[in-house]
């Protein structure tokens, strides 16, 4: 059981990132990733969104939308439980951390709508984890958003001080840039199932 909860972890934080191989939560990586440490509370806030979402969305499918014959609702139910959740964080973040609210702007509330915490709640699902596979993944989820968050901010402040090219300045060195690092997470690719036998 351990080794399959690391090997889920490792694969969604590696092999399997919701944005740099599933191209899920663009908008914040693109958006927040200019300085470190916004880069940084974004990733944490979405690690924590993520972990609350699949608590409160895992029990509500297993328990009341699936015996029911209602799992045509799951992306409704889903979405607003998403955004009560993201709601709350904001009010956290608002009262404990305002230097970090005002930092993060209207990139928080933005997290409603990141098709990362969607997808993997409903990833979880279709995968058929259990609760604790489940949360197991999507903390790995999280922190692989929390690294290619880290990691692009480190490569974009060198790309600032670069001098490219009239044509690839701002947006479009931006986004080859993302292209780049997406790319490098490509040669992890079968790694987790050699190191743990195929355990996932």
């Amino acid at each position: 059981m351990l080794k399959t909860l690391l090997s889920i972890l490792l694969a969604s934080v590696i092999v399997n990132n919701y944005v740099l191989s599933k191209f899920l939560g663009i908008c914040p990586f693109l958006g927040v990733s200019k300085k470190i440490d916004q880069a940084t509370g974004m990733g944490l806030a979405v690690i924590f969104v993520m972990l609350l979402a699949t608590a409160a969305t895992w029990p509500l499918q297993t328990y009341l939308l699936a015996p029911n014959g209602l799992e045509y609702l799951q992306t409704i139910v889903f979405i607003l439980v998403i955004a009560a959740l993201v709601q709350f964080v904001e009010i956290a973040l608002k009262k404990y951390a305002p230097a970090l609210h005002r930092s993060l702007g209207v990139y928080l509330p933005l997290i409603t709508t990141n098709c990362a915490v969607l997808g993997v709640t409903l990833n979880n699902i279709s995968d058929g984890y259990g609760f604790i596979e489940s949360m197991v993944s999507s903390l790995g989820c999280g922190l692989g958003f929390l690294l290619a968050m880290v990691l692009f901010a480190g490569v974009r402040s060198r790309v600032e001080k670069a001098i490219p090219p009239v044509a690839f300045r701002g947006i479009p060195i931006t986004l080859i840039s993302a292209s780049i690092v997406s790319l490098s997470f490509y040669g992890f690719a079968g790694v987790v199932d050699n190191l743990f036998g195929g355990a996932l």
